[in-house]
């Protein structure tokens, strides 16, 4: 089965006219997987056995007709927990964790007959932004394997472009779902916060961490977010909003619509190509009937400090449940409780996320509180502000995802600084709480560029119009790695 050229849709008529069995489908998938990843390196573990079980189940019961997802293979980011399955969040800390439960959003899933096929790699604990800093493997861009992914969610995108799976699911803290689907050519949303559930989810950021979809196109992201939103009972920041059909108004088009472009956005630092991408992405719009401005955003400049204390603070928070204790790794030769403690971490987790736990710890701490993290939360709440005025007299913003195109594995691993200024263009629509979905949008020497579309709070669906308008009217989404490509 080749996934390059297949929607969810087209695979489903084929499934529910009997052409191919769920079992089939499950058997060329793992060949995907067997056959490509060995030079991607997207997934931590493949469950081969689980997946043909629960495909032999499903063909038993019968494709439901009504249900797109019904018998259809799907990759998970191995910071969503799977029940007697190892979910590791690319962590030593949790090598050889094995949960007594489902998240949410995976038994959402598994009630519409989804087939779970493995768990993709990350940065540890979703910190960083290339996909360099997993505890077990490096993964690659399949555009170019000189490349990283980006990250966090790099191995969901990367097995999601080199076709070794159709869609697959993402975590979204800072831009950690829209930066790797720019860097890999494929399509990315980070729903509005609350939007769908975190239960289940290894937490980073409690207040900014969003699950959401990777896939080759706009409408089998919809599909795949009507599968997993809604309230759920076990998360109380979970909106009790209702969940409109996502896929309804797809092909409704852009006439009328107000983008605004933010110029803070489009300042310097930004490369040219990702920057003329952007303005060819704003005359497509033109051409489609919607009216393009300049808007401004002012205290855009602000958030990646804002940012990094806010969400370092949630993580020191977070992370002080593995203790060597409880679960997780256990350092062997601690002689009391405290050395238990320091060598347990300082064994278990990588350097990046010490650093994050050490700077949030001490924005934390007493004497700091006040001049750090009660000040990033205020520039926080500027932020908003400052979308808020944008979205009173335009119903989009359209922005670049990234500053670059993907870059070389290794080039920026050793500057933290330069890896945290990567995620400018993401972080603020996780302050705000936006949804935000990255697409295809053009090339610069080989590699793919994407431009993100930012929507008002859970107005994922007109994010989907625009996104599908703009693929309608475009080919970048058809274009695919030469590795194991049809291109």
């Amino acid at each position: 089965m080749n996934y390059f050229n297949q929607s969810l849709s087209e695979i489903h008529e084929k499934l529910v006219n009997k052409e191919i069995t769920a079992e089939d489908l499950t058997k060329q998938t793992l060949a995907n997987i067997a056959e490509v990843d060995k030079d991607i390196n997207a997934f931590i573990n493949v469950d081969e056995e689980g997946a043909l079980q629960r495909a032999k189940a499903i063909d038993e019961a019968g494709i439901d007709a009504d249900n797109l997802l019904s018998g259809m293979p799907i990759a998970l980011k191995d910071n969503l927990v799977t029940k007697g399955f190892k979910t590791t969040a690319a962590s030593k800390m949790l090598e050889n964790f094995k949960p007594i439960y489902n998240a949410t959003v995976v038994e959402k899933l598994a009630n519409l007959n989804a087939i779970s096929v493995g768990k993709t790699n990350m940065d540890e604990f979703a910190m960083g932004g290339s996909t360099e800093n997993s505890a077990f493997k490096i993964t690659h861009n399949p555009w170019d394997t000189n490349k990283v992914p980006g990250g966090s969610s790099g191995g969901s995108a990367a097995a999601v472009a080199a076709g070794e799976v159709l869609a697959a699911l993402g975590s979204d803290t800072g831009g950690s779902i829209r930066q790797p689907v720019s860097f890999n050519g494929v399509v990315g949303m980070k729903p509005t916060y609350g939007r769908v559930s975190r239960w289940g989810l290894i937490a980073f950021g409690s207040s900014l961490d969003q699950i959401g979809p990777i896939t080759r196109n706009v409408a089998d992201n919809a599909t795949l977010l009507n599968a997993i939103a809604g309230h759920d009972d076990h998360d109380m920041t979970s909106s009790n909003k209702d969940v409109p059909d996502f896929s309804a108004n797809l092909n409704a088009g852009v006439k009328g619509m107000k983008i605004g472009i933010p110029s803070e956005f489009m300042a310097a630092g930004l490369d040219d190509d990702v920057k003329q991408t952007v303005l060819d992405a704003a005359e497509t719009y033109r051409k489609l009937g919607a009216t393009v401005e300049e808007v401004s955003l002012p205290h855009t400049e602000y958030g990646v400090a804002a940012y990094y204390i806010i969400s370092s603070s949630e993580a020191s928070s977070n992370l002080q449940r593995f203790d060597g204790i409880r679960y997780g790794y256990r350092a062997e030769d601690a002689k009391n409780l405290e050395e238990l403690y320091v060598k347990s971490r300082s064994q278990g987790f990588g350097d990046e996320v010490k650093r994050r736990i050490m700077l949030g710890t001490f924005s934390l701490s007493a004497g700091f509180y006040d001049a750090y993290f009660k000040k990033a939360a205020q520039v926080r709440t500027l932020m908003i502000n400052d979308f808020t005025n944008v979205f009173k007299d335009y119903d989009l913003i359209l922005a670049p995802t990234a500053p670059t195109p993907a870059y070389g594995i290794g080039e920026d691993i050793s500057d933290p600084m330069t890896m945290y200024m990567n995620d400018v263009l993401t972080l603020p629509v996780n302050l705000a709480g936006l949804p935000g979905m990255s697409i295809p949008a053009g090339f610069s020497n080989g590699l793919p560029v994407g431009v993100q579309l930012i929507g008002k709070p859970f107005d994922e669906t007109t994010i989907y119009q625009a996104g599908n308008a703009f693929e309608q009217a475009t080919d970048f989404h058809k274009q695919t790695p030469k590795m194991g490509g049809n291109n």
